[in-house]
């Protein structure tokens, strides 16, 4: 490969978006609000074609490309849906999975979100759905879907919910009819299981929730045999996907019995090949425990992994022709830190997105020319010029413990002071913000606001020990991880302490409400999205929708939020419903009427609460909106609103 030419193109690349931005002035809200541009984006196997969902307004729509031509083969609009995956069936068909919120009240299921497959099938110009027409079944996903090359061709596996058994087993779609024909037997105490490239189960786990016992499943003659079993009332093992030889399966698991953990691992889990015959385990030899697998698009056996950094993705790749050429990309790339995002089954053509320093460019490179190409920009109203700079920081909190952290600065700020703060905690809280591209920091940014992303105690990314401190600490040391870092940031002089509102979503938006209940005297204001008010509430909530008080999501709530047991009032006094009286600065509340993460009335016992309190507080409920915000026009309003809060109550100027 070229790695020169490669080089120069890529430059080239960005140089003429750079040069392309004439305008100064910052894009409108709507440039940052509205969805991407392009959701999703995936090579067919033989790397002939393209396959990319588009977004106009709240139509999402898929689009099939030639790449040797440019002809658009296929076009149609999905709807007014929410697209979560996109996939080639072999050459000819592309899988297209969509969410809608719905409950199913002949089956006792609450408002839910469900997950739908259809088929796009390119020579007939028609789609179908997943599991349409299977007697007794629901046409409704249950769990992924997965899709090998077997006798019968490229084949699409499926499980579904059978209302006359009970049952959710595997079903082999007809790619055809969408018809599922049962191929495994399973029920709802099958957790995972794993197919190899011929479409045949060659492991499955059973997870019995009351006791918490998780087992493993191996192949025994005609059926399963039970290999090795644990009791995992919160953290299972699990499964992601085939070994690296056709008769092993991965499996992330703790086995101290086996090897120590890995230092740098959210859990106590070792990722582990099992040979299935065997039932021997071996530790897989990665250098850093990575955040996701990553398979070979044609044998789907284990290649390689993808990590989060400081600086964005890094890869290990553990088959050599893939690790030569992703290590052509990087050098290609430079700091740039691309994602893989698809290859075609030969590994010569691979799309790469990079967001670093842009609004995010999905671009094709070719091994064969030694070449990358811009393909589309998930943003196109935004240029290179008009992102604000992020820039890793670290602080100590209060205790000592090291936070880090982004700091993204207004678009031309290079040597900031006295500025006007947000500080915009992640959701999760088990989750972390990561360095690139992000739509709500960058639109607080352009217009003046320094944005600060702290990954508090309790993040990932940071090994298991960072994670662990966060237990217990809701409303406690994970919040104030937050009011230390614009401590620091005031001591540098970087921002102007007196002028700082706190805003975020799900368990950022419980941090915005508490910021102006637990930790008073930091914030002006907070916007709290889709936030949890009432601890105790929120898990009784999830205890109702499970239909059990010992499920394992209540045991996991009660790990971290540091309760003892379901219904425990230690949590009140960590519920800025139960502390409203304590606020002393005004509070935006914006909660979509769909959410079935947290419920709706989460805000609206809180702006109940505040009012009864005589404080400041407005609700905005975004009908049809979900807890992710996935509708471009309510999260345009939440952007419009939130700007709207900011600049009333901590004005840039």
């Amino acid at each position: 490969m070229a790695i020169v030419a490669f080089a120069c193109v890529v430059g080239a690349a960005a140089t003429a978006q750079a040069e392309a931005a004439a305008v100064k002035a910052p894009p409108p809200l709507e440039a940052y609000g509205a969805a991407p541009a392009i959701e999703f984006m995936e090579l067919s196997p033989s790397g002939d074609r393209v396959a990319r969902i588009t977004v106009v307004g709240e139509t999402r729509a898929i689009i099939v490309t030639r790449m040797t031509t440019g002809e658009n083969v296929f076009a149609a609009a999905v709807g007014e849906v929410k697209v979560r995956d996109l996939r080639w069936i072999g050459e000819g068909h592309v899988l297209v999975v969509t969410s809608q919120t719905r409950s199913i009240p002949m089956l006792g299921v609450p408002r839910s979100e469900l997950f739908f497959g259809q088929i796009v099938d390119l020579e007939k110009k028609k789609l179908v759905q997943v599991l349409d027409r299977t007697p007794d079944v629901l046409a409704v996903l249950y769990g992924p879907a997965l899709i090998r090359r077997t006798d019968e061709g490229e084949t699409l596996f499926a499980r579904g919910f059978n209302v006359a058994t009970g049952q959710s087993d595997l079903h082999r779609i007809n790619l055809n009819t969408g018809r599922g024909r049962s191929v495994e037997s399973m029920n709802r105490e099958t957790d995972g299981y794993v197919l190899n490239q011929d479409g045949v189960v060659i492991a499955m786990s059973r997870y019995v929730e009351r006791g918490g016992r998780w087992s493993l499943r191996l192949p025994n003659g005609g059926g399963f045999r039970e290999s090795w079993a644990v009791t995992a009332l919160v953290d299972t093992p699990v499964f992601f996907g085939m070994g690296r030889t056709p008769r092993t399966v991965a499996i992330g698991a703790y086995r101290p019995d086996l090897v120590h953990g890995d230092a740098d691992a959210e859990t106590a889990d070792v990722l582990f090949e099992v040979d299935v015959d065997t039932g021997e385990w071996t530790r897989l030899p990665f250098e850093h425990h990575p955040d996701r697998l990553i398979h070979h698009p044609r044998t789907k056996l284990l290649i390689g992994g993808e990590r989060t950094e400081e600086d964005g993705f890094h890869y290990e790749f553990i088959e050599p022709a893939a690790a030569r050429r992703w290590s052509a990309i990087e050098r290609g790339f430079g700091d740039k830190r691309p994602r893989l995002v698809s290859w075609n089954d030969q590994q010569n053509l691979m799309v790469v997105f990079t967001d670093i320093g842009e609004s995010g460019l999905y671009q094709l490179v070719d091994f064969t020319r030694g070449a990358a190409d811009v393909l589309a920009e998930a943003y196109p109203t935004i240029a290179a010029d008009q992102v604000g700079g992020q820039r890793p920081i670290h602080y100590a909190a209060a205790d000592g413990l090291d936070i880090p952290a982004y700091l993204t600065l207004p678009p031309g700020v290079d040597e900031p002071s006295g500025l006007p703060l947000v500080v915009l905690p992640h959701g999760g809280p088990e989750a972390q913000d990561v360095a690139g591209f992000d739509w709500w920091a960058q639109a607080l940014a352009a217009r003046g606001y320094a944005v600060l992303q702290p990954n508090f105690r309790g993040s990932t990314g940071y090994g298991r020990d960072f994670l662990e401190a966060g237990y217990g600490e809701w409303g406690r040391k994970m919040q104030t991880d937050l009011s230390d870092g614009v401590r620091w940031l005031a001591a540098e002089g970087i921002i102007d302490p007196a002028r700082v509102c706190i805003v975020g979503a799900s368990y950022g938006g419980y941090a915005a409400m508490a910021g102006l209940t637990l930790d008073a005297g930091v914030y002006r204001c907070g916007v709290a999205v889709a936030g949890v008010s009432d601890l105790r509430r929120m898990v009784n909530w999830e205890a109702r929708q499970e239909g059990r008080n010992d499920s394992q999501t209540v045991r996991y709530w009660n790990r971290f939020m540091g309760a003892a047991r379901l219904n425990d009032r230690a949590l009140d006094v960590l519920s800025p419903t139960l502390q409203a009286n304590a606020a002393e600065a005004p509070l935006l509340l914006i909660h979509g009427k769909d959410d079935t993460v947290v419920p709706i009335e989460q805000s609206r016992v809180m702006a109940d609460a505040m009012r009864r309190a005589g404080k400041s507080v407005e609700l905005i409920e975004l009908p049809g909106e979900d807890h992710w915000l996935s509708r471009s026009e309510t999260r345009m309003q939440m952007l419009r609103e939130t700007v709207r809060f900011l600049e009333a109550n901590n004005p840039v100027n």
